[in-house]
């Protein structure tokens, strides 16, 4: 009902695709920019201690400008698009019917009241909306430490930058496969970082899944 009224609204003010500006569709995210961003091959991008790591595209053009806008400009309403497109790639890959609790990865808790909002907490609601297989897992893994921001380092200083970053709450277990969630996938570090973590509770049957990597496989 909520997207019902917002809906009605958007097209009662026009509102504009952040991308070409266009107000033709009166939506975030028009359907031709939507459709400008391209999908990688369904396959394993890498593995990370093991696990089978997947990218669902190219940080680059268009799905830049989305994470960008989503994760330091406030537009919280790109992350039904950001979910879309992983959910796209998602229902393809060999492992689709399995039952998943989805981990997005946390932040540390100044750092999400100073943003209002952990991005990929309302990408991981609108990924479970689209997958009635998922469930969201918020409490399973918290971020502990107020870590450097990754871009600015190299691997080793990432992983030394993780290290005991994140808690694992194994009571907060539901028992089904996990799918660790993220924006991007540059050097895995922060995948690497919570399998440990995930790994030292005795769970063990996880994927992980990037939105996108700087790095076509």
């Amino acid at each position: 009902m909520l997207r019902i009224l917002d809906n009605l609204l958007d097209w009662i003010y026009k509102k504009k695709c952040y991308f070409c500006k266009s107000s033709k569709e009166a939506v975030k995210m028009c359907s031709k920019c939507y459709d400008q961003m391209d999908f990688l091959p369904i396959r394993i991008n890498r593995s990370i201690l093991g696990k089978k790591t997947y990218c669902a595209g190219i940080y680059s053009k268009n799905l830049q400008k989305l994470i960008r806008g989503l994760k330091y400009h406030r537009q919280k309403e790109l992350a039904y698009y950001l979910a879309k497109f992983m959910s796209e790639y998602f229902v393809k890959i060999p492992e689709f019917e399995n039952e998943f609790e989805v981990v997005p990865v946390p932040i540390y808790s100044t750092r999400e009241k100073k943003r209002k909002y952990n991005h990929m907490k309302i990408v991981g609601e609108e990924f479970c909306r689209l997958n009635k297989n998922c469930i969201l897992n918020n409490s399973l893994i918290t971020r502990v430490k107020d870590t450097k921001p990754q871009y600015k380092l190299k691997r080793d200083d990432r992983i030394k930058n993780l290290t005991n970053a994140f808690s694992v709450d194994k009571t907060k277990f539901c028992g089904r496969k996990i799918i660790i969630i993220d924006d991007i996938c540059t050097t895995g570090a922060t995948f690497e970082s919570m399998i440990k973590e995930l790994n030292k509770k005795g769970i063990t049957d996880i994927i992980c899944f990037a939105a996108t990597t700087p790095f076509e496989n």
